[in-house]
């Protein structure tokens, strides 16, 4: 795994410039670096050695020296086509992949993509043409992002190698700041820099006279096959699944595995025979701590685990470090597990298996259950009566199956956006100082319906996460927090192989009424125990509700949440009523809470107008350095009726005429907003009714 960057122009001392945009992300490759400069450009290179540790430095030139390659990433089947370039003349001077990138490049040009199995971000640079050409692999597992400076192209693996270009003029993006209230991450290819884009996953690039020019080589279309049985299903997705894990741990050093408690990373892990899984947790009890479960595991398959309790003191003080080496905010509270459980990792291997990928390619969270369960609601109530019936819902006490009638009101189309919805339009224009930059998110989603528009709903609904929660929230993440800490992270799910059967699966192999990722669960039942293969989706749980309602963190956030960054952009007192309502348990709106303080930390790192007390706040609550008692958690304390009494504002009461909240959807760490314990208990909808008749006329009594 590496680090590129580079830009186009003459400038003066431009040596000394692309040595700093490396050097900033040298935890992307702290073994070596490299450059190279010529009258139109400055390549730059930071290394992680993975293959070819003694022959595989960059960049790298083809025989003749034409062409010259930076490259991140893996290609896992370079081996076959190393042979195959060769049997057609080319020369190769290294063991590497990077020079199979190369190649192959000169050999099929744009046509190479069929051709490659693997994860990258590359550019070539043809000395002969001044042409620029740049790609990003099939499902955006690596970043590339680019600008344009004046006339001229700058391009890298991170932002934070951008900003330092001397010439480039850092901008906020108000636009991406709405799309994030509603996202908890900011969809690409737009970012918080004005004028600053993510290449999107399956395109490349050509950068030639002055022209940008984008093309797609590859979409995840699913072509389904409805005479698939379960058998026939379950053994071909054993059979491609092995063969992806093998090609994965490929590599000239040793290969660790993540594992929690889930059956993705529990799959991945049950090939590790005699080798290294990693786990974290914290100290709140089974519901936020997968260890115990990972060591079972773990000893059933005969692996070294190696584990790590996380205090809340070490999560709060990593906040900053994580939104740091994000680049932009990320309002997903597992980052920084899995910035922990990365750092632990890296202390044995220089690379890990996880399991991204498996729910969005099989069908794996709650939520694809919805439009089967939402069906019998919306055929036997009309949607101006389902409208009424949610302004309604949306003014009682957070009760049972109120959040399911607000979920199942809208049409599909209308009411998801992905698998998280923080703010709806209405909220976002009561919490923003200029509500003119609020729009309707699923505005953002339309295209991707359209070209979806022949699918059913919970295809629909995967194949809006691969384009968009995927990349936006989860594969950003895992390249983030594990390159943060020189580790290199392999996802064997999102392999193009592994894809072509996902695809292929019958809607109730995914998704039915007995659980979710159906049928590649009955495979993972063949490798790991039942308890393992069958367990419910619970991601990477992270306890920021009850965080939230102890004094010392309540007064943490609320510090920020009054801070003058806070007040340039929000009405803090509307910031106020949410976190008191939750502090005092009368809502839940921890991930709410969770998404503007993200954000404001994150602002603080990168932007510089911050006035003295808002830094005073930050060094007292953040020290980087700080030390937390070795295993220890910080005792909270429940809220008594004293501390309910210094929470003063009251309730600021929503306008009738502001837009009801579509959808509460799942996110994938334990916050989620999930009011069905199990969707089977809607099997039965005269008893759910009655259920909720019962619990609705109680609160209209009180």
């Amino acid at each position: 795994m590496c680090g590129i960057c580079g830009f186009t122009g003459k400038i003066e001392q431009k040596e000394n410039i692309i040595e700093k945009m490396t050097q900033v992300i040298t935890h992307r490759g702290p073994d070596s670096d490299g450059y190279f400069n010529d009258d139109y450009i400055s390549m730059g290179f930071r290394r992680l050695s993975i293959i070819d540790i003694e022959g595989g430095e960059q960049p790298i030139e083809n025989e003749d020296g034409t062409l010259v390659l930076t490259y991140n990433g893996e290609i896992y089947n370079y081996k076959e086509l190393k042979k195959e370039l060769e049997e057609l003349g080319h020369t190769f001077s290294t063991s590497s992949d990077s020079e199979v990138v190369l190649h192959a490049f000169e050999q099929w040009d744009e046509e190479m993509f069929e051709k490659l199995r693997g994860m990258f971000a590359f550019a070539i640079y043809n000395k002969e043409s001044k042409a620029l050409f740049l790609a990003r692999d099939f499902f955006g597992i690596k970043p590339l992002h680019y600008t344009m400076i004046g006339n001229d192209f700058c391009y890298a693996s991170e932002i934070k190698s951008i900003l330092e270009h001397p010439k480039f003029e850092k901008e906020f993006n108000d636009a991406a700041l709405d799309a994030y209230l509603s996202y908890q991450y900011c969809p690409q290819p737009m970012t918080f820099f004005k004028n600053v884009y993510c290449l999107l996953p399956g395109h490349f690039m050509w950068y030639r006279d002055g022209e940008v020019e984008t093309q797609r080589y590859f979409e995840p279309k699913f072509k389904i096959d409805n005479e698939m049985t379960e058998e026939e299903a379950v053994d071909k997705i054993e059979k491609v699944f092995e063969d992806s894990v093998n090609a994965h741990k490929i590599a000239d050093v040793e290969v660790g595995c993540f594992l929690s408690s889930g059956v993705d990373s529990s799959y991945v892990s049950s090939y590790f025979k005699d080798q290294k899984t990693f786990t974290v947790g914290f100290d709140f009890g089974e519901k936020y701590n997968e260890i115990s479960f990972a060591e079972r595991l773990s000893e059933e398959l005969g692996v070294e685990h190696h584990k790590k309790v996380i205090s809340s003191e070490e999560f709060w003080a990593a906040v900053p470090k994580v939104q740091y080496h994000m680049d932009q905010p990320l309002a997903d509270p597992s980052c920084i597990a899995l910035y922990f459980v990365a750092k632990l990792a890296s202390e044995y291997v220089k690379v890990v298996l996880s399991g991204e990928g498996a729910d969005e390619l099989f069908g794996g969270y709650t939520c694809y259950n919805d439009p089967r369960v939402f069906k019998i609601y919306q055929t036997i109530v009309p949607y101006c009566i389902r409208r009424a019936i949610c302004k309604v819902c949306k003014k009682l006490p957070d009760i049972k199956g109120r959040d399911y009638l607000i979920r199942a009101t809208h049409p599909l189309e209308k009411g998801y956006i992905g698998n998280a919805y923080m703010y709806d339009l209405s909220q976002k224009k009561a919490i923003l100082k200029d509500s003119s930059i609020a729009t309707d998110p699923s505005k953002l989603v339309r295209r991707l319906y359209t070209r979806a528009r022949r699918y059913d709903n919970e295809t629909k609904m995967q194949y809006l996460d691969i384009n968009m929660w995927m990349v936006g929230d989860i594969l950003l993440k895992a390249d983030r927090m594990s390159m943060a800490n020189s580790l290199e992270l392999r996802v064997p799910f999102l392999d193009k192989e592994v894809f072509k059967v996902a695809s292929s699966l019958p809607t109730h192999l995914r998704v039915n009424k007995f659980n979710t990722k159906y049928a590649m669960r009955k495979a993972a039942a063949r490798h790991v125990p039942e308890e393992s293969a069958e367990k419910e989706k619970l991601g990477f749980p992270v306890p920021t509700r009850v965080w939230l309602r102890d004094e010392h963190y309540y007064n943490v956030v609320k510090d920020v949440f009054l801070s003058p960054t806070a007040e340039k952009f929000f009405n803090t007192d509307v910031l106020m009523n949410f976190l008191d309502d939750h502090f005092i348990e009368k809502e839940d709106n921890a991930r709410k809470i969770w998404t503007i303080y993200v954000f404001l930390v994150w602002y603080q790192i990168y932007f510089g107008t911050i006035s003295s007390d808002d830094n005073k706040v930050f060094e007292e609550n953040f020290d980087d350095e700080q030390e937390a008692p070795s295993g220890q958690t910080r005792i909270f304390h429940a809220v008594d009726e004293s501390m309910e009494k210094k929470v003063e504002r009251k309730v600021k009461k929503q306008d009738d005429s502001y837009e009801e909240q579509e959808i509460f959807s799942a996110t994938d760490t334990v916050e989620e907003k999930n009011d069905l314990d199990s969707t089977a208990e809607l099997e039965d909808p005269n008893a759910f009714f009655e259920s909720l008749k019962s619990q609705l006329k109680e609160n209209f009594d009180e």
